[in-house]
């Protein structure tokens, strides 16, 4: 598979256009980093490893069909118009359910939101691990609703016990559950999942669950299963998913969540309908089905992940058992010192992740030549060697 971007397929022009830049190899850097100083200190050839993005971007499938939406002239692309039924057929035809069941947002940060927005307010908390990814706690937090972090294990698993005794205590509104985790990479098995979100639906009353599975592409762990059918089966299970990972298409901004029709009809009330674009949807339309590059991009990941977690092994600085595209390790010192010697030689690393922002780091998976080209900076800045 040849290395291309979007921006890379269209042209230039296009990256100015959306307020970005153009950098090493085609990739881009732009306003939907998270933040956009990043975006003006930048180096020309800055290797981005800080945003769990796929360092291959959409494939050709994707990049045809952005192609051919910007030739149809006037049409969809300059016109009011949305290929949101139609992604909506398209998912409820790949995973086997209604069209009912699915509810398409502009990425999966915007189920997120849309979930805590609806689910949660003053007397409904937020419960979730720690760490875990934000948006649904600054999403409850809008919407006037406490969040109930509950500290994970120490191997970085989330601490399932903990939060279902913690939902059922403060009569949360929404469980937020993400599976693999960010930061940590870790996952729960199918089993351990079915038995903490049975006892969450058995004791919280009237509480909704949402599963976020943004890095389930990437997941070779064998034990691991969707909740999908659970989501489609219990009216208070939502399953969230995104085509910002593996499919490569972060800054296309498509995700969706699987539900049952009376759970989608709830947060369709609080999701702002016109989030997407005619250019994501037709580059999620065009490549839902092209599942030899997921399995593809999968093993890709999988050899440069395991490249990486070695390394550090070596080094004797340990990650947690990563299922994703990225890795959280042990870097016995605080993350902005190691984020910032990283910069300095043109690498960027991922934020802080309190409550382990002076010990960990969050490092994202690129190539396996840009983890090789990688190391030797996380070497030089740690002041470590890998044995071997």
């Amino acid at each position: 598979m040849l290395r291309r971007t979007f921006v890379k397929a269209i042209g230039v022009g296009a990256a100015g256009a959306a307020g970005g830049r153009l950098l090493d190899e085609g990739r881009v850097i732009g306003p939907w980093t998270r933040s956009f100083a990043e975006v003006i200190a930048a180096e020309p050839r800055a290797l981005l490893l800080h945003n769990n993005e796929n360092p291959l971007g959409p494939g050709e499938q994707a990049l045809a069909a952005i192609r051919e939406t910007l030739a149809a002239r006037g049409v969809p692309a300059a016109r009011y118009t949305s290929l949101v039924p139609d992604l909506e057929d398209a998912l409820a035809a790949h995973h086997r359910c209604s069209p009912d069941n699915v509810l398409v947002g502009c990425g999966s940060t915007q189920i997120l939101r849309t979930a805590a927005l609806s689910y949660t307010s003053r007397s409904r908390p937020l419960v979730a691990g720690s760490p875990a990814y934000e948006e649904c706690g600054e999403a409850a937090r809008l919407a006037g609703a406490s969040v109930r972090a509950v500290r994970g294990t120490r191997t970085l698993h989330h601490d399932l016990d903990a939060m279902a005794a913690a939902a059922a205590a403060d009569n949360a509104g929404l469980i937020y559950f993400d599976n693999p985790s960010n930061p940590a990479a870790t996952l729960h098995p199918a089993g351990a999942v079915t038995e903490f979100i049975g006892r969450v639906l058995s004791t919280c009353r009237d509480a909704h669950l949402i599963v976020d599975e943004a890095y389930h592409d990437y997941v070779t762990d064998p034990g691991h299963q969707t909740q999908i059918p659970l989501a489609l089966a219990n009216p208070r299970v939502i399953v969230a998913r995104t085509f910002s990972k593996a499919f490569g298409m972060a800054g296309l901004r498509v995700g969706y969540a699987i539900a049952q029709k009376d759970t989608v009809e709830k947060m369709r009330e609080w999701q702002y309908s016109s989030g997407t674009n005619v250019l994501g949807l037709s580059a999620a339309l065009a490549t839902l089905p092209d599942r030899a590059r997921i399995e593809q991009e999968a093993r890709r990941n999988a050899d440069a992940r395991q490249f990486t977690i070695e390394w550090f092994r070596r080094a004797g600085l340990p990650s947690a058992d990563s299922q994703a595209n990225f890795i959280f390790v042990d870097i016995r010192r605080p993350a902005a010192v190691f984020r910032d010697g990283c910069a300095r030689h043109g690498i960027r690393v991922g934020r802080d992740f309190p409550p382990f922002e002076k010990t960990h780091a969050r490092i994202s998976i690129g190539t396996i030549d840009e983890m090789k080209r990688a190391v030797q900076v996380f070497g030089r800045v740690l002041g470590v060697r890998a044995a071997g």
